[in-house]
């Protein structure tokens, strides 16, 4: 989400005549987005804003802006008195008044957006595969998450927004979109013309040049029968889905304030995977959460086990001040404990995935190649399940799609061979 509003307000910047340069102290306009869905990820964000009053002091003429999930309604009076010298604070997504005040400093003259050093030479534009923010904010409030509390309530985007910012992605080489939204499932229920998730998915596939369609974050109990049915329908809508499971308990379940039970969250599983053949499942772990237990814990890993997820992404629980669940519940599971956990999902999902990925040895599927692993001088690309593929070639396939045979598989990536290119096949043409 943060990439995709960096990059939009960087596209904002560009229309009015400024340029990107290597340093902060060579810019007139220095914007520090910040995320703080993690405790860890906020101090970063702080020390990193103090490291700008060095700047101002040096060029007080620079416009030093802070934004993104730190600044919130609960923080902003204590962010302005600790950083005075921040010129705009802006929440995420909301960077109106920071592009007023460029304007005003622009039509005032002077050299200001001239730049007192020449673009950076080190970036290599956006790639094939991009971000799009669809919606903002949630209304569920689990009980270890901040980000409700500093991206509020939900706020769809219109459709026809979301669209033109999808062929102005595609006019800059996009092939492969991801829909965003903290609960994405939940789009457009509160527009004024409402839609869902559903028909935002086929109006997208109907964009000239986008070849691939994703979406997340999904939960178990939004995930509707009209998503599931169009990931089953929609041939650019990739058979990919990203549902995080957080615990094997129930009770654990309910402490989260996550809104379902394993057995839900199991059928709606099934039901995707019995309409979308060879669908790939990613989740998200917390273990170590107040009040789990060893038995609990366990049945994290029997869930882990009957699901059978290609991808967990997992993390130990630490109180993010703020939430229900810092201010109301014990943090009791010791920090070793939580690293025995850690390292148990990590070392069950690690055969797992090189159990389903070995499955795959001898395929031919299809790739989009976004990017080039120089040191071993091979292109890099996903599968439309989001499995990472390499091959050797001598010609430039970045951007493109190719057909490849897997000759070697691993639990966290792929080898193969290039076969031919696949830019005139549907995506469904070669799955993996």
């Amino acid at each position: 989400m943060n990439v995709a509003e960096s990059e939009r307000l960087a596209r904002a910047l560009a229309a009015r005549g400024l340029t990107q340069v290597d340093s902060p102290f060579d810019a007139d306009v220095v914007v520090l987005n910040t995320c703080s869905v993690r405790q860890a990820a906020e101090e970063k964000a702080l020390s990193k804003t103090g490291t700008l009053a060095a700047l101002k002091r040096e060029r007080p003429e620079a416009i030093v802006a802070v934004g993104g999930c730190m600044v919130g309604l609960d923080t902003l009076p204590t962010l302005k008195r600790r950083f005075p010298f921040v010129d705009q604070f802006f929440r995420p997504g909301f960077f109106t008044d920071l592009l007023a005040e460029v304007d005003a400093r622009l039509a005032a003259a002077g050299d200001f957006g001239a730049g007192p050093s020449a673009p950076s030479p080190a970036t290599d534009g956006p790639g094939p595969c991009r971000w799009l923010p669809v919606m903002n904010g949630c209304n569920r409030r689990c009980a270890y998450c901040i980000v409700p509390y500093r991206r509020g309530r939900e706020s769809s985007r219109p459709l026809a927004e979301i669209v033109d910012e999808a062929r102005v992605l595609v006019s800059e080489g996009a092939r492969d979109i991801t829909l965003l939204g903290q609960i994405v499932d939940r789009y457009g229920h509160d527009l004024e013309e409402p839609s869902d998730l559903a028909e935002l998915l086929a109006v997208i596939s109907e964009v000239p040049g986008i070849e691939r369609v994703r979406f997340l974050t999904s939960h178990p109990k939004d995930l509707s029968d009209r998503i599931i049915d169009a990931m089953a329908t929609l041939p650019k809508v990739c058979p990919h889905l990203n549902l995080p499971v957080q615990s094997g308990d129930d009770t654990v379940l309910r402490r989260m304030r996550r809104g379902y039970t394993v057995a839900q969250f199991e059928e709606v599983v099934a039901q995707a995977r019995a309409a979308v053949p060879g669908l790939s499942l990613a989740t998200d772990v917390i273990v170590g959460f107040s009040g789990e237990t060893a038995e609990q814990f366990e049945r994290t890993l029997q869930v882990l086990e009957r699901v059978r997820f290609d991808v967990v992404h997992v993390a130990m629980y630490s109180p993010r001040p703020g939430t229900l669940a810092a201010a109301t519940m014990p943090d009791d599971v010791p920090a070793e404990e939580k690293h025995a956990r850690l390292r148990a999902v990590e070392e069950l999902q690690q055969r797992i995935a090189a159990e389903l990925n070995a499955q795959l040895m001898g395929a031919t599927v299809q790739v989009l190649v976004d990017g080039r692993d120089e040191a071993r001088s091979r292109w890099r690309g996903r599968t439309p399940t989001n499995k990472l593929v390499f091959f050797e070639h001598p010609d430039d396939w970045f951007g493109k799609l190719a057909r490849v045979k897997i000759t070697r598989t691993s639990p966290w990536s792929l080898q193969a061979e290039f076969v031919a290119s696949d830019e005139r096949q549907p995506v469904r043409a070669a799955r993996a």
